[in-house]
This record gives C-alpha cells, structure tokens and sequence, in this order.
C-alpha cells in the first residue's frame, strides 16, 4: 500500500491524505453489522493510510458517531481529521419495536429526526456530537442535506458556523449535499471554505464540473467528492443489470456507459473501481474522494484503489469516444504521475 502525501482540505490548515472514509455503514446503513466485526473497519481505514473521517447524527440516529468516536479512542488526535454534520437533531422516543429501517439504518427508532438549521440548532447539534464522538473538538462542520431549508441555512447555521470557526471552535464548515447547484450558491453567498458534493462528480455523472467545481476552485474552496461510486454500479469491475445506480435500479443505459468504461479500463490494465476513485481527484478543486465500507476487507480494497495511477491513455480514449465531457482536460489540469496533490 502506498500512503499518498497528505492534501489540504479548506483554508485552516487541515491536511489528510486524499482518500477517506465515509462512515454511513458504521450506523448500521441497510442492514446490521455484527459486533465483532464494526470494530475492525476503522482500523482497516487507518492501516490503509486514511486519515480523513466523515460522519452524521443522521448515521443510525449517532450510533455512527459513538462507533467512530470508539474506533478513534487512542489514536494520536493530531493525526486525523473529522468532520460532522448539522441540520437534524435527535429526539429521544419510545421505540415502541419499530426500527429505523425507513431511513435505511437497521437500529431502533429510539430518537426521531428534527430538521434544525438555526443558530441555537447548530450549537445543539454540534455538542451533542462532541458528546457522542468522545472528541473535544470537530475539524470540520457541514450543514447536511438543506434543500428544503436553504434561507434557514443562510440565514442560521451559515453564520453560526462562521462564528464558530472565527472564535476557533471548528477549524472549518461548509455544506454536504447531493446537488451541485445549491452548493454552488453557498460558495458564491458564504464564507465556506469546504464543500461535501455526494454523486455529481463521477465518471457517471459530471454536472457538479458545471457549476460548484470552477467556482470553488476560483474561490479556494475545498471540494469532497463522496458517493464516487452512484451507489455501487462503479465499485466493480463487472456492472450488469443488477447494478444500483444512485439509490435505485440502474437502467439499461447506464448499465451499458458503465461498461463500456469498463471495457476501456480494461484494456490498459485498470479497472474501473480504480477510475471510479481517481477521476474526481483530477481536478483542482478535488481535496478528497471519500468512500464508504462495511468491512475491513471493503476499506483495505478501497484505500488501495488510488495507489496504482491510471495511465492518461485511458482519459483520453474516454474523452475521445464521448465517455468523459469534452471540456474533461481544463478539469484535469493537475493530472500527474502518482496522486494530485492540492
């Protein structure tokens, strides 16, 4: 395993390698994990060389949290970085039985979800998340999926987060969502110096490159690239039509784009979980790709997809057949031997 040189991620001096971990499965995502097994995966992070750490209250209503704080327990605390999420509060309730299955986390529906993005929400949630992480600091905060609330964002937690970090509380904040556009708002309309955008910067689907990326890079503004995968159809090297493509059955077509990448990557000796993984760092304004695991044999599989670089022929027949947007080389100005580095 090769231990990429580490990038820097917003403008307060946060550094981690370029690839992370995002720890949705550590709150139980889809289905349960079992108890000797979860307190293998961050371990397995660490041995990969991943030293950047993504979670959310909304992560198996924080047991996401509470397993990632454990995992993190005594290792150096300079050494990695974690960021969280604002913008749903837990509520204790009686589980009255029901799981939480719904919102696609097998755990106990023992808290509801309360969508908050005032200032007072901000500070709440960010204490509780101290408390359940066992940190006494969070190095970067991201106000979480506010489509629907996006005056309540600008208004409230934007400006409760930008105080936070000025009085030195957080290091950096920004916002994590799965469209570009709004995020490009945010860069435009705060003082956010990092943005999360989950499933619009993939070999499957470039929009973010045509509106959050050159703003962000015009702004020196971090961007994370998680969801790299469309929910699975990119994690491996053989997509057919059982294949999941952003939360739902993928359809024919994609099934074929997918495979003929594939088919490219192939015949220069790459796969295309290793595209997958190294065509959103391609670009300048690309910290971190951030992927996801179950298992410590996923994250010592995933933390090795970026060490083998793909060789620049397979960019250009892709951009060459129409498989990568046209305007894909300006994007990948800092393409280079081994890892960019930003």
């Amino acid at each position: 395993m090769t231990t990429p040189d580490p990038v820097r991620i917003g403008r307060g001096g946060l550094t981690a390698p370029p690839i992370g971990y995002g720890a949705a499965a550590l709150g139980n995502l889809y289905s349960a994990l079992a108890e000797d097994a979860w307190p293998e995966v961050v371990p397995a992070a660490w041995a990969g060389g991943i030293r950047y750490f993504d979670v959310a209250p909304h992560y198996g209503l924080g047991l996401a949290e509470r397993r990632l704080g454990e995992s993190l327990r005594g290792l150096p605390r300079d050494e990695f970085v974690v960021s969280t999420k604002v913008g749903r509060l837990l509520v204790p309730q009686d589980a009255a039985g029901r799981t939480d299955i719904d919102e696609l986390f097998d755990v106990p529906a023992d808290h509801r979800r309360v969508r908050d993005y005032s200032r007072d929400g901000v500070l709440r949630s960010i204490e509780d998340s101290l408390t359940r992480l066992g940190l006494d600091r969070l190095d970067l905060v991201l106000v979480h999926d506010p489509d629907d609330f996006e005056r309540d964002a600008l208004e409230g937690a934007f400006p409760a987060l930008s105080e936070l970090r000025h009085q030195g509380v957080v290091t950096s904040f920004g916002a994590g969502m799965n469209h570009s556009a709004m995020l490009a708002r945010f860069v435009r309309e705060t003082d956010a110096d990092v943005m999360m955008v989950a499933g619009r910067w993939t070999l499957l689907d470039q929009s973010a490159g045509d509106d959050l990326l050159p703003l962000a890079a015009e702004r020196d503004v971090s961007v994370l690239a998680a969801a790299i995968f469309n929910s699975g159809i990119l994690a491996t090297d053989a997509p057919g039509a059982g294949s999941l493509f952003d939360y739902g059955p993928a359809d024919r077509g994609v099934v074929e784009r997918a495979q003929a990448i594939a088919r490219i990557a192939h015949r220069h000796g790459s796969t295309l979980p290793e595209l997958a993984v190294q065509f959103p760092l391609r670009h300048p304004a690309v910290a971190a790709a951030v992927l996801g695991g179950a298992s410590a044999v996923q994250l010592a599989q995933n933390s090795a997809l970026a060490d083998r670089p793909v060789p620049e022929e397979v960019w250009a027949e892709l951009r060459s057949v129409g498989l990568l947007g046209s305007d894909a080389p300006a994007r990948e100005s800092r393409a280079r031997e081994g890892l960019p580095v930003r």
